[in-house]
């Protein structure tokens, strides 16, 4: 937003890729499960 004499000026703003926001993320300091084993339901599904 910005103003010039007497009308003001709204501007969309520019948004960052997805590379650039990917690099800009921290790291996460979960340990995850080494295998589905560890979080997934052993019951069998029928399909």
């Amino acid at each position: 937003m910005r103003r010039e004499d007497d009308r003001l000026i709204i501007e969309p703003v520019k948004r960052k890729g997805l590379l650039a926001t990917l690099a800009s993320l921290s790291a996460l300091d979960e340990e995850f499960p080494d295998t589905d084993r560890d979080f997934l339901p052993l019951d069998d599904i029928e399909l």
